[in-house]
């Protein structure tokens, strides 16, 4: 029995592995000190500026600015620019997401390169692609000038300039997404006997709600804060074609400081109220995908079966 004994081996505490990102206390600080100092910098101080300027001369000049019919009209024909270009690239992202990440075709790259060619070409230059196209001696101008048609200097050519820079951003968060979810789920759906449709309202669209809805956020936020693109193509007609941000440069240049900010100040709460969104929807995503990590694939395969796609109800 001793002999056994001393062939019986006492199990050893298992070893600690140190973090890998464990650094001195002085090196974090210095670390963190330079990334607020950088952010106050560059962040906070200019917004503070914003402000300040906008609310210098007090509020009854700040209200004078913001409810002039020129900054109305500026807000109104922003809005509406946003409410045209959102919708239409959030259905061209979602078919465009849906076409890459659940089918194989010829010419796939060339579309995802196509998708990105927003983020290569300066905004100016496709404001300049559309006054090529539309302009007086562009390629349609004389169409439409025998048929009356306005589309440079006008709502039309906004809301397309628009509708180019923007157009990738609910794309681009959709297609990652969509291709690591991959197409199991669509799957077990089309053999439970739903059709097409029925599978995207109920299985595909609830997977992706979180990354869509975080691509229309930032979607939205470039349409009502583009400068560059809508710059060439609007004219800069007081009330008629000028975008926030265009006013916000016609102020300025005239020496109107305290308007100039006050429009500008809009702006940057609509970028804070963007920011909060954002991060609200970042931190729902993240807790859904935490859930979806540790249910049992045997809990998955349960909510498959007893989704709302077979018996009766299948093929509606």
């Amino acid at each position: 029995m001793a002999g056994a004994a001393s062939h019986l081996s006492v199990p050893r505490e298992p070893a600690i592995a140190p973090a890998a990102t464990v650094e001195p206390i002085w090196v974090r600080a210095l670390l963190i000190g330079v990334a607020l100092g950088f952010l106050t910098l560059f962040l906070f101080v200019p917004l503070a500026a914003v402000f300040t300027e906008a609310l210098k001369r007090g509020a009854d000049t700040y209200l004078a600015a913001i409810t002039d019919p020129d900054a109305l009209s500026a807000i109104r024909l922003t809005l509406i620019t946003a409410a045209i270009a959102v919708p239409l690239n959030l259905v061209f992202g979602v078919a465009a997401a849906w076409t890459i990440a659940k089918f194989e075709f010829r010419g796939k790259n060339v579309l995802l390169t196509l998708i990105d060619l927003p983020f290569s070409v300066s905004p100016v230059i496709s404001g300049l692609i559309y006054v090529l196209l539309f302009g007086a001696q562009g390629w349609f101008g004389p169409w439409l000038r025998e048929h009356d048609i306005k589309i440079l200097f006008a709502v039309p050519g906004i809301v397309l300039a628009t509708i180019f820079v923007t157009f990738p951003f609910v794309a681009r968060e959709l297609i990652p997404l969509m291709q690591s979810q991959g197409t199991e789920e669509e799957e077990a759906a089309l053999v439970l006997g739903a059709s097409g449709w029925r599978t995207f309202w109920h299985v595909t669209l609830p997977n992706i709600k979180w990354g869509l809805l975080y691509g229309v956020i930032l979607c939205n936020a470039r349409a009502m804060g583009e400068f560059g693109a809508v710059s060439v193509v609007s004219g800069h007609i007081r009330g008629e074609t000028n975008t926030m941000p265009l006013q916000v440069e016609i102020l300025y240049n005239e020496y109107n400081f305290a308007a100039a900010f006050a429009v500008a100040s809009l702006l940057a709460m609509l970028a804070l109220v963007t920011l909060g969104l954002k991060t609200v929807v970042e931190w729902r995503a993240g807790s859904s995908h935490e859930a979806e990590r540790i249910s049992s694939p045997s809990l998955q395969s349960d909510r498959i079966l007893s989704h709302p796609l077979q018996g009766g109800e299948a093929g509606v």
